[in-house]
């Protein structure tokens, strides 16, 4: 069953603008805090001639979820874009969000039909959906956010990540941490892990990159992989991970929105590490999650709102954001360097750095699973 989030809490708000707070700005600064943003009434807009609002009319925006708000990772980064939109642009906007694939064409079928300006859809899982029914709205703008729909079609643009390059430099991280015996915690086998919700191509594409950043580093480390079927199921998230841990991983990079929490808490359980995705989520565990790779899908939000809202969107094209322009990256560790004072290793911080410098001047290349990377 799809539900409308109509309201949000000041406890979310608050957690939400202090991950943006937290991340780097990618020229495209956060928001300040209120005290509290309450959604649109949805109450359909006004039909005009263009597809978009009446002049002196808000900007109606439909967001479209695969699970739901509250995972600290991907959903909520694109509600902290969207907020964002909110506050600096004026728009209105719903969400749907639903953790039933089931649900997941109805909803955008539902919006898509409705008097909207713009409406995003936010996951790979909404391709399909959005080549199938995008010709059927040609005058309604449509965002495919971390997915490129195909066909060209005139009235969708595309948001895709590179996800291979932030998972580069989160192995290269993994990969040198295990070494550090020194560290509470931290065992002498080198070997990691990684947890992932759904086995889907675009996790294969973080995949591939988290393994070479790791072989980059170790090319005899050991890199453990798990899925768990699931976006929205933090206990087999955590369950999984526990067991990586039992198998001789001392940290585990977390891919999979919702269920990631449960990564989040094993680590805290077991007394070893992970890995933070999409928002930082330093702060979630402090001193047992060493960064964050950073995905700006409130980077990519904002920026195609924005474009509807000065009337420049442009259809059949593909937005891609990567270590260039702050698409992807990791976070600094100054929550873990807080944590561990004179125990924190420098050097590897030091080395990311390098290795990102690397990648960015074209000296590394950062594999892709086949069907991903610069359009």
């Amino acid at each position: 069953m799809k539900k409308i989030r109509l309201c949000v809490s000041v406890v979310m708000l608050a957690l939400l603008f202090l991950l943006v707070a937290c991340t780097p700005d990618a020229d495209t600064p956060a928001p300040p805090a209120n005290d509290g943003a309450t959604a649109a009434d949805p109450t359909p807009a006004p039909d005009t001639d263009d597809g978009v609002a009446a002049e002196g009319e808000p900007i109606r925006v439909a967001m479209v979820l695969s699970g739901y708000l509250g995972d600290l990772s991907f959903n909520d980064s694109a509600h902290v874009g969207i907020l964002r939109a909110q506050q600096e642009l004026g728009i209105e906007f719903t969400i749907l969000e639903s953790g039933n694939p089931a649900d997941w064409e109805t909803n955008f079928v539902a919006v898509a039909s409705a008097d909207y300006d713009l409406v995003l859809a936010v996951s790979t899982q909404f391709q399909d959906i959005v080549e199938t029914h995008a010709p059927n709205f040609p005058d309604m703008n449509i965002a495919m956010i971390d997915g490129v729909a195909g066909g060209n079609n005139p009235n969708v643009v595309s948001a895709i990540f590179a996800q291979n390059e932030g998972s580069f430099l989160a192995g290269a991280a993994a990969a040198l941490w295990t070494t550090r015996t020194e560290i509470p915690g931290v065992n002498e086998e080198n070997i990691i892990g990684w947890v992932g919700g759904m086995d889907i191509p675009v996790l294969s594409d973080f995949f591939m990159g988290f393994e070479q950043g790791a072989r980059y580093i170790d090319p005899d480390i050991q890199v453990l992989q798990s899925f768990a079927g699931s976006f929205t199921d933090p206990l087999t998230g955590k369950e999984l991970t526990l067991a990586q841990f039992d198998l001789g991983a001392d940290i585990v990079m977390n891919v999979a929105s919702g269920t990631g929490v449960g990564i989040l808490e094993a680590a805290v359980e077991a007394g070893r590490f992970a890995i933070g995705v999409d928002s930082d989520q330093d702060h979630e565990a402090p001193g047992n999650v060493l960064t964050s790779m950073l995905k700006r899908v409130d980077v990519a939000t904002f920026l195609i709102i924005e474009s509807v809202v000065n009337n420049t969107f442009v259809g059949d094209y593909v937005l891609y954001l990567d270590i260039s322009n702050g698409g992807v990256s990791l976070t600094d560790m100054s929550v873990m360097r807080e944590h561990l004072g004179d125990l924190f290793p420098m050097d590897i911080l030091e080395e990311i750095q390098a290795l990102e410098a690397r990648v960015l001047s074209g000296e590394i290349v950062v594999q892709n699973y086949p069907g991903f990377g610069r359009p």
